[in-house]
């Protein structure tokens, strides 16, 4: 398992310059609605913020006056709504807040000379203004990275109310707090920004850019490149290739360039090439998991063939002859990996397989008796409904070919013909499935709405809104 990880971690490390297989488009409708979810989040979390004792000292005609203002809480926050808008260089974002005022509470406590008192207070603080340029990049292995470029932090005017205790005698002095208490809070804002921005990029940096899928597939998800950003865009490529978890390596096929349309009505629009498709075909090819051993068990009793030599020997005479009445097995496996060719009207899969049969004897021995091979060509309609990713399969060709025999040569129509006329009960579980369909990204606090799906040569778009919930 350590080797695997080791190779898959010198696969991703190699991301740089590689034409993405996945593509994710965020729209400026989409980063307006962000900043209003943020907005709220912001304002939701303010009420649980408790900030550090702010301490210092004032001079008046008098002597010094020492204070602490402690237990600092927010109680009302009146947050404008704020500013987002893309920058190309450096690419990132700049965000601004502007007139923002919040009211605070907390106690105080001040000590002149040999008089040491305290109390509350109430703290209101007007016209704050904040401004952040942040700029998106890339590590070497793929991790997205956020770093602040820039952080510009103004206090309006600060108005501070004292109660209990002695304040009578302090309140009168507050002027001389408003200015020191007015830098203290402003000098401490852009730090926080900032702390936050490194917050969330130290949790990017061990964000895992590879998810397992099953027990057999790992989806590499590294950043390509720079996330490429417009005056009203941003996209951001991925490698989105399926590996073999057990054995990591690369297909004998590159993914190749594909252009997003632009869908400005949209929030987000993701776009999957061909390449994932068929990345994943190879991984569990390459990991000989393509194969199936089909019994006569397996086959609905209505069916009017069944896997023995007697129902089988009126299509190959010379089987029922040398192997009278016994019952057969089908290893069916894959020459190649299916290929997947993503064009507009439909998702076409070609699969080269291998058919051999082989006679059950009495005793549990297995003899093999042919070997057909089998050619077809299968295509798909995709469709979002409900909320769901749906779909059909239906088969478009078979050819069956005669490989290798121990009973006699003979001709593989009458088998063909069977099969193209059973191709919809061959069908029937599969598209069952995709009739039912499979939920489309939705999570604790977010899910797609109003997607819709198109197929353009080469790759699949899905073009959505976004409904974020926080509760």
């Amino acid at each position: 398992m350590l080797l695997s990880v080791t190779v898959v971690l010198g696969l991703l490390s190699c991301v740089c310059g590689e034409n993405p297989a996945v593509q994710v488009v965020l729209t400026n409708k989409g980063l307006q609605y962000g900043k209003h979810a943020a907005a709220d989040w912001i304002q939701e979390r303010l009420s649980k913020i408790t900030f550090p004792d702010i301490t210092g000292s004032v001079h008046i005609v008098l002597g010094d006056i020492h204070y602490t203002l402690t237990g600092i809480t927010i109680v009302k926050c009146d947050l404008p709504e704020p500013s987002v808008e893309f920058l190309q260089n450096p690419p990132g974002f700049k965000t601004t807040i502007s007139e923002l005022s919040i009211a605070i509470t907390g106690g105080w406590r001040t000590h002149f000379g040999s008089i040491h008192d305290g109390g509350t207070f109430d703290m209101a603080i007007f016209n704050v203004d904040v401004t952040s340029v942040v700029q998106l990049g890339k590590e070497a292995d793929g991790h997205p990275s956020v770093s602040s470029v820039s952080c510009d932090s103004q206090v309006g005017d600060v108005d501070i109310e004292f109660h209990g205790g002695a304040s009578f005698i302090f309140q009168p002095f507050v002027k001389h707090f408003k200015g020191r208490i007015r830098d203290e809070i402003q000098k401490r804002l852009c730090p926080g920004v900032e702390g936050n921005i490194q917050s969330f990029e130290n949790h990017l940096h061990v964000m895992n850019v590879s998810v397992d899928v099953n027990e057999v597939l790992t989806l590499a998800l590294p950043l390509t490149n720079i996330p490429i950003i417009g005056a009203s865009s941003m996209n951001v490529g991925l490698k989105g290739e399926f590996y073999d978890v057990k054995a990591p390596v690369e297909p004998p096929f590159k993914a190749q360039p594909f252009t997003m349309p632009d869908e400005p009505s949209y929030m987000l629009s993701v776009g999957m090439s061909d390449f994932t498709l068929n990345s994943a075909s190879y991984a569990y090819f390459s990991a000989k998991l393509l194969q199936l051993l089909i019994t006569d068990s397996m086959i609905p009793s209505i069916s009017p063939v069944h896997l023995n030599t007697t129902s089988l020997g009126k299509f190959i005479p010379k089987l029922a002859e040398m192997y009278p009445d016994m019952l057969m097995s089908v290893l069916v496996y894959a020459q190649e990996a299916p290929k997947f060719s993503i064009q507009p009207d439909a998702v076409n899969v070609s699969i080269k397989a291998v058919a051999k049969a082989s006679v059950i004897l009495p005793n549990g021995t297995q003899i093999p008796v042919f070997a057909i091979n089998v050619d077809s060509k299968f295509s798909s309609e995709l469709w979002i409904e409900d909320g769901k990713l749906k779909g059909s399969v239906k088969m478009d060709n078979v050819t069956l070919t005669l490989a290798s025999s121990e009973v006699g040569t003979f001709k593989t129509d009458s088998l063909e013909s069977m099969m193209w006329k059973g191709r919809t009960f061959l069908l029937f579980k599969v598209n069952q499935k995709l009739g039912e369909g499979f939920l489309v990204l939705r999570t604790k606090h977010t899910q797609l709405v109003n997607s819709v799906l198109k197929k353009e040569k080469g790759f699949i778009l899905i073009s959505s809104d976004v409904q974020v919930s926080l509760m």
